[in-house]
């Protein structure tokens, strides 16, 4: 059930004909009274032998009455309008029903509390199966302001308990994070002009792209406007930037105006200030005379993500959530077509994932960001496809492990939207990677190749060997394993090296885990022959200590 409330000036005679009326589409079915503060107030719509504007007339003046005596006194907003929608699989509910509901949400709102004979004056008005609309005036009878301290999160916490009292959908209690929903009145305009989503929804996606894709905040206005956005800075007398507002060309008021929106109102961390935070983590480190391959550089940074999940600071695991949303945002930019939209539905989902009440630190995921950012700069490295296949096979378990963390947070909404985006990765992962994967399966060594592979496996992490060796995967670990040995690796050692980076019990497969793990190290340089001789002297002067146990301890 979702209560939503909007606050008005002046009379209530616009909303209620509106109320009456027959709706923007014909979709208003026989509107009437389920409710009112008196239990007697005019019914517009159960008034057959007197004419309705009649009666509207009737109603919105009893409604404004305690408005009006205070003349010039009164205050500056005035109307209290609150629709209360429940969800498309909830049973219809009755009159009666529907009339309790408005009593409890203008309790919890404190617009009429139980008892209170000199509350407001309001309605409820259904001309719908599946809502009503409450309509108040915010003077009391008395003459006083109601108490309304923080009535938007009371009725939302009253939609919970009437959920579990009528037996109705239970939506996810949130914590005041979420991005603002389209109105009412945008979604039926996008509907009008034939649109899939409403101008808040586009620019919500390509302001986050931006930032994500930005290295300064000038290169952020820049890339606004390069993807048709009109960008109004607003400033102080002195000129410096204070914040801005961005829309859609063509969509325009009534005045033929455009119709803006600030980033604050797209999204809590799309305010100015918010992104500048998170602008000075992402500027490009002076280019060194021999960069690595950023797809290798982000996977292994989204490898890391569960461990700062389970194991770093909350204002940590914070900044990678944010990270790991603005790697969703542009990793569309980067796949084929035919994925394009899928990965789009994963970033809009994970979107409200990204966000809680603890303050992010940014500065801890850097290096993803940097990495990402570089993928976005150089189209040169995005090559057969590999590169996203690893990355998106990362981000898989990354966004696994932010469900589980804002579970043990108690974070339901965000929960719920990390769920939904493994739903759309999962969909196209398997896509993404089977060009790849399928090439390294026909590339498979001999079975004797295969049988010398599992010994070193065996050695190196006997607690996952028979669960990799009976993976489907197996067959392109080994032609990883294969290609880095041609290029001048030894296997049991790059085996190793792999297996020792980071844990697998967090990998969903562990032999793709490591079949990525062993390319990425495999396009390194191979140690020439006297480093592995030193390398060796020095492995016989140490101490012997069985791998497996290193790893152990490593993990500890």
């Amino acid at each position: 059930m979702i209560p939503k409330i909007i606050i008005g000036k002046g009379s209530t005679r616009r909303l209620i004909a509106y109320l009456f009326g027959p709706g923007k589409a014909n979709e208003h079915t026989d509107p009437h009274l389920v409710a009112s503060w008196n239990g007697f107030a005019p019914d517009p719509g159960r008034s057959p032998h007197r004419k309705p504007k009649d009666v509207e007339r009737q109603l919105f003046t009893q409604l404004d009455q305690p408005v009006t005596v205070l003349g010039r006194h009164a205050p500056e907003t005035t109307v209290w309008h609150c629709p209360v929608r429940a969800a498309p699989e909830d049973p219809i509910l009755s009159d009666a029903q529907w009339a309790e509901i408005a009593r409890r949400t203008v309790a919890a709102a404190g617009i009429a509390p139980a008892g209170d004979a000199e509350a407001c004056r309001w309605i409820a008005v259904r001309h719908a199966d599946d809502h009503i609309h409450i309509a108040a005036t915010l003077v009391r009878q008395d003459g006083r302001r109601p108490r309304r301290d923080h009535d938007i999160r009371a009725v939302q916490r009253e939609a919970r308990r009437i959920e579990a009292d009528y037996g109705l959908r239970r939506l996810k209690p949130g914590d005041g994070t979420a991005a603002r929903r389209p109105t009412s009145k945008e979604h039926f305009k996008s509907k009008r002009l034939g649109q899939d989503t409403t101008s808040r929804e586009v620019l919500r996606l390509r302001v986050r792209r931006a930032v994500a894709a930005a290295s300064s905040e000038a290169e952020f206005f820049a890339l606004l406007r390069a993807t048709g956005v009109e960008v109004r800075p607003k400033t102080d007398p002195s000129g410096d930037v204070l914040g801005y507002s961005v829309a859609l060309p063509g969509d325009v008021n009534k005045q033929r105006q455009p119709i803006w929106y600030s980033g604050s109102t797209l999204a809590g961390d799309l305010s100015l200030p918010k992104i500048r935070q998170r602008l000075t983590t992402s500027v490009p480190e002076p280019t060194p005379n021999r960069r690595g391959n950023p797809w290798h550089q982000a996977t292994a940074a989204a490898e890391r993500i569960p461990h700062h999940l389970t194991h770093g600071e909350d204002g940590v695991a914070q900044g990678q959530l944010a990270a790991l949303g603005a790697t969703l945002d542009l990793l569309p930019v980067t796949a084929p077509a035919a994925a394009q939209k899928e990965l789009e539905r994963a970033a809009a989902a994970f979107e409200r994932a990204t966000r809680s009440r603890i303050a992010a630190d940014h500065a801890s995921a850097r290096a993803l960001r940097r990495s990402v950012n570089a993928i976005w700069r150089d189209t040169a490295f995005r090559g057969d496809g590999a590169g996203l296949a690893m990355l998106v096979d990362a981000v898989l378990t990354a966004v696994a492990y932010a469900a589980h963390w804002h579970r043990t947070h108690r974070h339901a909404q965000q929960q719920a939207a990390a769920e939904q985006t493994l739903v759309h990765l999962q969909a196209v992962s398997a896509y993404i990677a089977e060009p790849v994967l399928a090439g390294l399966v026909s590339r498979a060594p001999t079975p004797q190749t295969k049988d010398r592979y599992a010994y070193h496996l065996r050695q190196a992490t006997p607690e996952h060997a028979e669960g990799i060796l009976q993976d489907g995967a197996w067959d392109m670990l080994v032609t990883a394993l294969a290609e880095a040995e041609a290029a001048g690796h030894e296997a049991a050692r790059i085996l190793g090296h792999a297996i020792s980076r980071r844990s697998l019990d967090d990998a969903h497969s562990p032999a793709r885990t490591l079949t990525w793990r062993v390319r990425r190290l495999g396009q390194r340089q191979a140690p020439s022959p006297r480093a592995r001789a030193a390398s060796a002297r020095h492995a016989a002067q140490a101490p012997a200590v069985p791998l497996a146990q290193g790893l152990r301890s490593h993990r500890r």
